[in-house]
């Protein structure tokens, strides 16, 4: 039975703490609709985004945004299709996040990663052929993982291990992490074992109540730095042959730091989005559009916003329409005008 290796090491209790401390603070954010469905929709975009990318997609974040609109984008069609793949691919962790984590999933994720990519005889089913992970740079073979005659034994024994788990055995991060790790090394599919594995992991902490209002993407702190994301897999690869006698602590330290510093991230950008809950009673649930939320998020950021300010924060507006806005953020109560005319500014209440 599998039994991953790894040590708790004041690094990882660290980033646990750090993980817990801004989880408790989002959640608890009194943040109005509109913002959370905001954070979620740029959450999507930037895990499409760096989860593409890391794994070669040239296009760029708005790009990436434009196609997920379902506008044109000037692009190869593959690398378009990869951006739509992934989309589907983080519809469906919210569609299973309350099942059990099976192979029958694992797969599907699989499919949904690499539709219309790979063809109908791969797509969604395990590798029957030996394959090899090679150095982008030098061409060099970096990585060999198990022959296609092992592939079912360990994929047996790891899924009867992630479903045997109560999250009072491991913390669901670690779980997600050596979810991550284990899957990757396996590399039980001919394309798309990043993309699979990253999903997977995700669905852990969706599963184990970590999703966090959805407002994260861990793929963008792997993204950034790829060179070292790639380097700390490698790493803990290159300790033996045999998966199940490797020691993942190296990777958890990573992993754990990666979550911890997106979801400080986050808490920040909450912590000045966020109005007071006397300011929210007094608004209740209104809706504020795109304008008023960045005349909003202004004020919150800078303590008020004067005339001059707001033209060069929505410069395409015209100013009768800013004033608008501004006249509907005033009826609710929630900003209030200083000054008259050229040297009026605008602060919340």
């Amino acid at each position: 039975m599998f039994v991953p290796k790894y040590s708790i090491t004041n690094r990882i209790l660290s980033n646990i703490g750090k993980i817990e401390a801004s989880r408790e603070v989002i959640e608890n954010a009194p943040l109005v609709p509109a913002w959370e469905a905001k954070f979620r929709e740029e959450a999507i975009i930037r895990t499409v985004h760096h989860g593409t990318h890391i794994e070669g997609n040239p296009l760029e974040r708005g790009e990436v945004a434009d196609v997920l609109e379902g506008k044109k984008v000037s692009a190869r069609d593959r690398d378009i299709q990869e951006v739509l793949n992934y989309r589907e691919v983080l519809k469906y962790l919210n569609k299973v996040k309350d099942e059990p984590i099976t192979e029958k999933i694992f797969l599907e994720m699989h499919r949904l990663t690499t539709n219309k990519i790979l063809s109908g005889e791969v797509s969604g089913k395990y590798r029957n052929v030996q394959v090899k992970v090679s150095n982008a740079t030098t061409g060099e073979t970096s990585y060999v993982p198990p022959k296609p005659g092992e592939l079912a034994d360990l994929l047996r024994s790891f899924f009867f291990w992630i479903n045997r788990l109560g999250p009072e055995e491991i913390h669901p991060v670690l779980t997600a992490g050596i979810t991550h790790y284990i899957l990757v090394a396996i590399h039980p599919f001919t394309d798309g074992n990043g993309r699979a594995a990253r999903a997977l992991a995700t669905l852990v902490l969706f599963k184990e109540g970590y999703d966090i209002k959805r407002f994260f993407s861990i793929e963008e702190y792997f993204d950034r730095d790829a060179g070292r994301y790639y380097k700390t897999l490698q790493n803990v690869s290159n300790q033996s042959n045999i998966i199940a006698e490797r020691d993942l602590t190296i990777w958890l330290e990573y992993f754990t730091e990666g979550l911890a510093i997106e979801l400080l991230r986050i808490r920040d950008k909450v912590r000045k989005l966020s109005i007071d809950l006397k300011l929210k009673s007094k608004m209740g649930q209104l809706p504020l559009n795109d304008r008023q939320l960045k005349l909003v998020e202004y004020m919150q950021e800078y303590g008020a916003v004067s005339n001059k300010e707001w033209r060069g924060l929505l410069h395409m507006v015209s100013d009768d329409t800013i004033l608008r806005d501004l006249k509907v953020l005033m009826t609710k109560g929630l900003v209030r005008k200083k000054g008259r005319t050229k040297s009026a500014h605008y602060i919340l209440k």
